[in-house]
């Protein structure tokens, strides 16, 4: 259901306005030691990646990147964020949230669940919630639409920009009643690294390119592999998605859709918006490690970069384990091809995968856990540049 309801759209006619110059995500890519960032380059836009971005700092008032923000991607589960506010609109200052509400509305926003989605979009009157949130110039929405004729029942096909989901976050900032900013944005800082119904890796974007403080809402949608995030998580097969309703052109319901929006730095400094589309058929570790290179190109105030080298992966199902040693417990598995940040690296059990040999592991300080070297992209079996782990 979630390939078919979570979902972001972007207009026919948006383009991508710039491409990074480096190659293949093999590449590695030191990223300067941890510190507040002070500037950045303009976005950096993959080749082939459709993007809507809206960066703003809430210290200076200021955007700090804006590229295509009012262009409407389908939302995928960024729109939980719009269910929540209205379930909890006018409910007053000593509203208590029931159990059986909380049960529901916290994994919604910590493990993006689309059980609670459904429940809240049946059960509130489903586009009528778009209206009325359009309808609420305390919001500002511009760009939001509910989802097209055809798919009514379909939450994730709502249309948002990156303009409107920074009006979205500045409204719960600043203008929401205390308990509500308080519940939501607690939440969002607890965002766990697996979604709550499929298994998906969440932890990308600005949840990969920044130290804490962050707080993330996350969404993707499209023709996926199954996710395998969590030491239980089994692939198979996803369901394919719908296609676009007929004479449906202006908002794109087909190619696969990742989102990163949230907050980042102290006091919820800045919020991050950054929408994106990719080519038929991209992987979710591509496209995972595409919208990672544009959310670090970014100029966002408060931010500070984790340490450590960015390497490209290869293989399938790359387990994450507790230590150097196919012994040790597994964390996760990783998206294939996934790019990730190698903090540390020391010997350990040799692992062997024809015709190559290793006995080094990379220590992933985002993951808790290492992987063999014998699956990142690099010609040593030693990294380069990378230290040994104390």
């Amino acid at each position: 259901m979630r390939m078919l309801l979570r979902g972001a759209a972007a207009l026919a006619a948006v383009v991508t306005v710039a491409s990074l110059t480096s190659g293949a995500a093999a590449q590695p890519r030191t990223e300067r030691a941890a510190g507040t960032i002070q500037s950045s380059a303009a976005a950096q836009i993959p080749p082939g990646v459709t993007a809507g971005v809206a960066v703003f700092d809430r210290q200076a008032g200021t955007f700090t990147e804006q590229v295509n923000d009012s262009a409407q991607f389908r939302s995928a589960s960024v729109v939980k964020l719009l269910l929540t506010l209205d379930f909890l609109w006018n409910r007053g200052p000593d509203y208590v949230i029931p159990a059986a509400d909380r049960a529901r509305l916290e994994p919604m926003l910590r493990g993006s669940d689309d059980d609670a989605a459904d429940h809240y979009w049946s059960t509130y009157g489903g586009s009528a919630i778009i209206k009325r949130m359009l309808d609420r110039p305390e919001v500002g929405l511009r760009d939001t639409a509910a989802p097209p004729a055809g798919y009514a029942g379909f939450w994730g096909y709502t249309a948002m920009s990156a303009r409107d989901t920074v009006a979205v976050y500045r409204y719960i900032l600043e203008k929401a009643p205390a308990p509500v900013r308080t519940f939501i944005m607690d939440n969002l800082r607890r965002s766990t690294r697996c979604s709550a119904t499929d298994h998906f890796d969440q932890h990308f974007g600005i949840a990969g390119s920044f130290d804490r403080p962050w707080a993330v809402k996350q969404g993707w949608s499209g023709k996926y592999a199954k996710g395998t995030c969590g030491s239980q998580a089994t692939p198979s097969a996803a369901p394919a998605e719908s296609g676009a309703a007929p004479g449906v052109a202006a908002v794109d319901l087909t190619r696969p859709a990742l989102h990163t929006t949230g907050t980042v730095g102290a006091d919820d400094r800045t919020i991050v918006a950054v929408l994106t589309l990719h080519p038929d058929g991209t992987s979710y570790g591509k496209a995972y490690t595409d919208i990672g290179r544009l959310t670090r190109s970014l100029t966002v105030p408060g931010g500070v970069r984790p340490a450590g080298t960015w390497f490209g992966t290869w293989g399938e199902l790359v387990n994450v384990r507790r230590g150097p040693s196919t012994g040790d417990e597994r964390i996760t598995r990783l998206p294939a091809g996934v790019e990730v940040l190698v903090g540390c690296q020391k010997r350990g059990e040799v692992v062997s995968v024809p015709p190559y040999t290793n006995d080094w592991w990379a220590y992933l300080p985002q993951y808790g856990g290492f992987i063999s070297n014998i699956y990142i992209s690099s010609p040593d079996n030693r990294l380069p540049n990378v230290p040994e782990c104390a």
